[in-house]
């Protein structure tokens, strides 16, 4: 197991592309860590970052950054395809890891990295970097508490135009996000079964549209919508309760979080077979916005991070986290028919099936 220089914990970033530097920015600020190497193909690249917050160590090899003494904590900030080779490499090292999303794109693998870090004894993080932000940790506390009353549906889209990943099909992509954050604000629990239809348009040789649907017990539905090919962002989540009712908007500038005090009652029926003497009644009551905590949610992440790994507490979004949200993208991605990205270790047929919905349970890894 990986220890500590001291108070310090330090830092290793692999990948100084999109996402990266962000990371690499955040963990340089914290009192409780320093970035002592970065890594990326472009050594350039790594360079400039290495530069910006004097990082002792660069190179273009992960696994000299892996290996190196200097380095507890190892963030695979790489292509998705790439995860699961480099965060296994940090795990049988004895480095702790923060790994970005989706943590794997197989099952198998996610399933494989959980145990491998419990044997390790090391903490396995993923970076479902919504889960850290104000508005959800207060929708999740909504649920918690049972203002909301009892869930019945949560309703999410996520569309822009771009970004096109290399190496994975929208599902993986912009889903992960949703995902993530159903399985914060339910608590971890799993859907029964998963389905989800998907396209790839204007010559993409992968998925760029996908609409996912999943039964999570007792009688949630949960519908989310990704897409790549539309002409404004929108990233809206809609959790609608039996008492309450609640929007977050992720584009607003100032009210990312509304809670509606609106719902409908249906009384008992006098005659179950005459659907027209049910007497269905509307509330509508006030609107209102939550304080929320303003801190970037990655600041808000490496601070839990750090603390996590002082104090031996799993992380929020931890390997099973990633390991759950893992197995629905799979489930969705077999369920709309794509073949992207491709197994090595399925045992099974994933071809379409007509909208068959996936039981999850198949998929146990």
């Amino acid at each position: 197991m990986s220890g500590t220089h001291g108070s310090v914990v330090r830092v290793g970033v692999i990948g100084c592309g999109y996402w990266g530097p962000n990371l690499i920015r955040n963990f340089a600020r914290h009192d409780g860590a320093r970035v002592t190497a970065v890594c990326d193909a472009d050594v350039e690249r790594a360079d400039k970052m290495a530069g910006w917050y004097s990082v002792p160590l660069i190179t273009s090899d992960p696994a000299e950054l892996i290996e190196s003494k200097s380095v507890d904590l190892v963030v695979v900030a790489t292509p998705s395809r790439t995860h699961y080779a480099l965060a296994k490499q940090a795990i049988l090292a004895g480095k702790h890891v923060l790994v970005m999303k989706p943590m794997t794109t197989q099952v198998d693998h996610a399933k494989e990295l959980v145990d491998l870090a419990a044997r390790q004894g090391v903490m396995l993080a993923v970076d479902h970097t919504f889960v850290y932000s104000g508005a959800v940790r207060k929708m999740r506390e909504l649920v918690v508490s049972g203002e909301l009353g009892d869930v019945y549906y949560v309703d999410s889209v996520r569309i822009n135009l771009g970004i096109f990943q290399s190496d994975v099909n929208v599902i993986w992509d912009l889903a992960a996000h949703d995902v993530s954050i159903l399985d914060y604000i339910l608590g971890g629990i799993e859907p029964t079964d998963v389905t989800a239809v998907s396209a790839a348009h204007a010559g993409s040789w992968a998925e760029n549209i996908a609409y996912l649907t999943m039964r999570f017990p007792p009688d949630v539905l949960a519908h989310v919508h990704v897409n790549w090919l539309a002409p404004a962002k929108i990233r809206r989540t809609i959790i609608g309760g039996s008492r309450r009712m609640a929007v977050y908007d992720d584009i607003h500038p100032s009210e990312k979080l509304l809670v509606y005090d609106r719902g409908v009652s249906i009384a008992p029926w006098s005659d179950p077979e005459d659907v027209y003497t049910a007497l269905v009644s509307y509330r509508s009551g006030d609107m209102s916005a939550p304080n929320l905590d303003a801190r970037e949610a990655l600041a808000v992440e490496v601070d839990h991070l750090l603390d996590c790994i002082a104090t031996g507490i799993a992380p929020i979004a931890d390997g099973h986290s990633g390991l759950r949200t893992v197995r629905i993208l799979e489930a969705a991605n077999i369920s709309s028919g794509s073949r992207q990205p491709p197994r090595t270790s399925w045992d099974g047929d994933a071809e379409k099936s007509d909208l068959v919905p996936i039981p999850i349970d198949t998929l146990a890894g």
